[in-house]
C-alpha cells in the first residue's frame, strides 16, 4: 500500500491527473517518490497511445501525432517541457553558475527557450509521423518510461546544485534499489513493445543507445556548468532524449 501512495505521490508531482483521495500526504514521501517516474511515464505513454491510435482511424498520420502530443502535454502540463526551455534559456545565456540558475529560475522564455523547445517538439512530431503506425505505439509505450529513467539517472548519481528549489524534495536523493526499481518499470514497457513485435530489437538498442549518449552529454555539461542539476535538467534530459530514442527508431524502422 506504502509503494501504491508513492506512485500516487510521483503522478501527482509530475502530471495533472487527479489521485484518490485516500493517498494522503506526507513530505517525507516525496524523498522515495522518484522512485516512480518511469512509471508515471508508462501512464503518459497510454494517454498519447491511446489519443493516437483513435486519431489515427480517421485522420493522416501527421495530425494524429500531433494530437498524441498535444494529449501528453496537457496531461503533463507541460512540466518537462518548461524545464527544457528553461535549460536552453539558462545554459545559452549565462556565462556564470549564478547567472545560469537565476535565467534558469526565471518563468519567462526567451530566445533560446521558444527555439529550442520549438525546434524539439517538431522534431518529436516530424519523427513519429514518418513511422509506421504500430512502430508509433511501440515508440511511444518505450520512449516515456525510458526517458524518465535517464532523468532518474541524474538523481542517482549528481548532487542537487541548488539550496532550494520546488524539485529538491523529489530529487535531491535515490538510493541503488530505488533506482532499481526505476529500471524495472521502464524496462518491462519496452520490452512489451517488442514482444507485441511494435517495435524491432535493433530498433530498441539503437533508441537506447542515443538516449545513453544523450543523457551523458547533458549531465556532463550541467556538471560543468552547474555542479549539479535542477528540476530544469531532469525536464531536459527527459525531452531530449526521449526525442532520440525517436530518431533512433526512425533510422532503424526507415531503412
Amino acid at each position: 500500500m506504502q509503494q501504491l501512495r508513492l506512485f500516487f505521490i510521483a503522478l501527482q508531482f509530475f502530471t495533472r491527473l487527479p489521485i484518490p483521495g485516500w493517498v494522503g500526504f506526507e513530505p517525507a514521501w516525496l524523498h522515495h517518490a522518484s522512485r516512480y517516474f518511469p512509471a508515471v511515464g508508462l501512464v503518459v505513454a497510454a494517454i498519447a497511445g491511446g489519443v493516437y491510435a483513435a486519431a489515427a482511424l480517421v485522420l493522416p498520420p501527421a495530425v494524429a501525432v500531433l494530437l498524441s502530443t498535444a494529449a501528453g502535454i496537457y496531461a503533463t502540463g507541460a512540466f518537462h517541457e518548461d524545464g527544457f526551455a528553461d535549460s536552453c534559456d539558462g545554459l545559452g545565456g549565462g556565462h556564470t553558475r549564478e547567472r545560469v540558475l537565476e535565467i534558469m529560475k526565471d518563468s519567462r522564455i526567451g530566445a533560446y527557450g521558444a527555439i529550442g523547445i520549438g525546434l524539439m517538439l517538431a522534431t518529436k512530431v516530424a519523427t513519429l509521423a514518418s513511422m509506421p503506425k504500430l512502430a508509433v505505439l511501440g515508440a511511444l509505450l518505450a520512449a516515456h518510461p525510458l526517458s524518465r529513467l535517464m532523468a532518474c539517472s541524474l538523481i542517482w548519481r549528481m548532487e542537487y546544485a541548488r539550496a532550494e528549489g520546488k524539485a529538491k524534495p523529489l530529487a535531491q536523493e535515490m538510493r541503488g534499489g530505488e533506482f532499481a526499481i526505476a529500471v524495472l518499470t521502464s524496462a518491462l514497457p519496452a520490452a512489451g513493445a517488442v514482444a507485441l513485435d511494435w517495435l524491432p530489437l535493433g530498433a530498441l538498442g539503437a533508441g537506447l543507445a542515443g538516449m545513453l549518449l544523450a543523457t551523458l552529454w547533458l549531465a556532463r555539461k550541467f556538471q560543468q556548468r552547474l555542479g549539479g542539476y535542477t528540476g530544469d535538467c531532469l525536464g531536459a534530459v527527459q525531452q531530449l532524449t526521449e526525442a532520440v530514442f525517436y530518431l533512433g527508431v526512425l533510422a532503424c524502422v526507415w531503412n
